[in-house]
């Protein structure tokens, strides 16, 4: 990717949701990138902090212990200095975790398509969710329940099939300027310089 964008600093840390599949690691390690800010991912970290896979912590502890982890675990990054991170697909169906995420900073949901998602998931069996059955049927029902609750993001950026995560990043970047055109001083996400 080539250099970070030109007077932008990341001000308040920036979640990226959406469901698995949308891009969100990929692109927010390139929109990090463009800010020469710090990326996470929530789902590594918490991989890190439990010394287990997601696979593993689903098998042996369940899902509701999962996402007890995922909590604490996105609570702890957003405490810390401004950041990009990509969070779970099911992470920001937690109110507290939604709630957490837009008090610290802002959502960024990577809006795709039913197709985009079956592409994309195919090419990993580490989907969880996705091993119960025909991985088509469980994201249309997972868009069906989902995506009425990431439109509540502060911000909504298309993830396009085919599409390049530089683009993507770029698309967020510009996004995210545009948040800030009509955000109190206090609410903005970018320190640009003069």
């Amino acid at each position: 990717m080539e250099g970070a964008a030109p007077g932008a600093r990341l001000r308040r840390p920036v979640a990226l949701v959406g469901l698995m599949g949308c891009g969100k690691s990929t692109v927010g390690a390139r929109l990090a990138a463009l800010l020469s800010a710090p990326f996470r991912d929530a789902d590594a970290e918490i991989e890190a902090a439990a010394g287990m896979t997601i696979p593993e912590i689903f098998r042996t502890l369940g899902e509701p212990a999962f996402r007890d982890g995922e909590k604490r675990v996105i609570a702890r990054l957003l405490a810390g200095p401004p950041l990009v991170l990509a969070t779970g697909g099911g992470a920001y169906m937690a109110e507290e975790t939604r709630k957490a995420i837009s008090a610290a900073g802002a959502a960024i949901w990577l809006r795709a398509g039913l197709e985009t998602l079956v592409e994309r998931t195919a090419k990993r069996k580490s989907r969880p969710l996705l091993n119960a059955g025909n991985p088509r049927e469980i994201l249309k029902g997972l868009m069906a329940a989902r995506y009425p609750v990431y439109a509540g993001a502060e911000i909504a950026v298309e993830s396009p099939q085919g599409g390049k995560a530089e683009d993507v990043a770029a698309a967020a970047l510009a996004a995210m300027r545009a948040h800030d055109r009509e955000a109190p001083e206090a609410a903005r996400l970018l320190e640009e310089a003069p």
